[in-house]
């Protein structure tokens, strides 16, 4: 169904809570309805918009606003029925001679296919929750996107933008993506390996923007552990909890063989001697002392959210775009120069957080915001979040456009003369 609304109030729509219009907004609920589309007779531009997560309309938009709803009048439902795939492979040959893939998704249905016994291909919707995604995976015991729990927006934006956390990017766990040609006015399957994925980016943010309307993505999870914890205070904030965080091989060596319960122990096993002790099946060690449980992707989802609750706003009760900025990726030249100012502002002992990034070094925008002074600053309605400098929050509820804008440029500012980084906005300004 095409349903189309003049005039459109975007202010429940766009989680920044900006009160602006659209000349026109589209919502389409069946994959077909883009071939149906009279797209000349839609007021232009055209902007393709998911959970309206991570934009700032800056004003009334004039031109088209088109959500593709496929998978989100139902959240959570598309994977009720859904459970791991069987250890059958079921994969189609690309036409253009590309390695093997998944079989194409029959939206608007949820799509299974098994890689050896390891690994399965999940195949969702675009319109799709990207967190009831995660939490159907983290449920199932299958691996790959826990440490992108609670991150808003659908599906398709995981692809548009590579969402990414606590070390997990969407590049990595995405092997292929179904979208809708406009210039070509047909359906087509895009390879990852050709989207150019990079620090929040890609080909569909770049010279492919407003090309493709994105409508399912193809997700490679494993049934093997495959944690990602030092990063972000993961590790630490499990052990916080009361999670044993074991080596990735002793989670593997012990994994779950279903979503719910442990394998079952052979009777030879019982009994183990050796100087070490070994974790046993039922929760028990040789030594008699209890055993604690593997280590599950739920563990890790709970976490990730406890962290992000901890330290972002809800959209749902502050109008936000998540984290407004990039983190910048400088030389380590620069970075001495950095370190150099935080010292002579902090201490001869002061240590700059960090990461490195092949040969050069990331530094996190939120640490640089905070230095200088921004942290609860306010213009107007907006402010920077008290709890996380990296976001800028519409605090009353009423800021303006020009009120986040004016924020974000004495921001960027301030840092470009201190320490000679000029910040670049995660969000996209519409």
């Amino acid at each position: 169904m095409i349903e189309q609304i003049p005039q459109y109030d975007l202010f429940n729509r766009n989680t920044f809570r900006m009160k602006v219009r659209c000349a026109l907004f589209v919502e389409i609920t069946e994959e077909a309805d883009l071939e149906k589309l009279d797209w000349d007779a839609l007021p232009q531009p055209v902007f393709v918009m998911g959970g309206g997560s991570n934009l700032l309309f800056t004003k009334d938009f004039p031109g088209t606003i088109l959500h593709y709803a496929v998978g989100a009048a139902s959240s959570g439902t598309p994977f009720a029925s859904l459970t791991p795939a069987p250890p059958t492979v079921r994969l189609v040959r690309r036409a253009n001679g590309q390695p093997a893939g998944p079989s194409p998704c029959p939206c608007p249905g949820v799509d299974m296919s098994a890689e050896g016994s390891t690994y399965c291909h999940v195949t969702v919707p675009a319109g799709v929750v990207f967190d009831d995604f995660c939490a159907w995976a983290a449920a199932e015991g299958l691996w790959g996107p826990e440490n992108l729990s609670l991150i808003p927006g659908e599906v398709g934006a995981s692809a548009v933008q590579n969402i990414g956390a606590y070390g997990v990017e969407a590049k990595d766990i995405i092997t292929g993506i179904r979208a809708w040609d406009r210039a070509e006015r047909r359906f087509v399957d895009i390879h990852p390996a050709d989207c150019e994925y990079g620090y929040r980016t890609s080909r569909f943010k770049t010279e492919w923007k407003g090309r493709y309307i994105i409508t399912a993505v193809t997700y490679r999870l494993s049934r093997e552990p495959k944690p990602v914890l030092d990063y972000g205070g993961v590790r630490k904030a499990l052990e916080a909890r009361g999670v044993a965080v074991g080596s990735p091989e002793d989670s593997a060596r012990f994994a779950r063989s279903g979503p719910s319960h442990l394998p079952d122990c052979p009777p030879s096993e019982q009994s183990v001697t050796g100087p070490l002790p070994l974790p046993m099946c039922g929760g028990a060690h040789a030594s008699g002392e209890p055993a604690a449980a593997p280590l599950t992707p739920q563990d890790i989802r709970d976490t990730i959210i406890g962290i992000r609750r901890e330290k972002l706003p809800d959209p749902e009760e502050v109008g936000s775009a998540g984290s407004f900025f990039c983190n910048p990726v400088i030389s380590r030249e620069h970075f001495q120069r950095i370190v150099a100012i935080a010292q002579e502002d902090n201490g001869p002992e002061y240590r700059v957080p960090h990461f490195e990034v092949g040969e050069n070094i990331k530094v996190p925008a939120a640490w640089m915001i905070d230095q200088c002074g921004f942290k609860g600053v306010r213009n107007g309605g907006a402010q920077v979040y008290p709890n996380q400098p990296l976001v800028i929050v519409n605090a009353t509820g009423s800021a303006t456009p020009e009120e986040i804008i004016g924020l974000e440029q004495q921001i960027i500012g301030t840092l470009a003369e201190k320490y000679g980084i000029t910040l670049h906005p995660e969000v996209e300004h519409v």
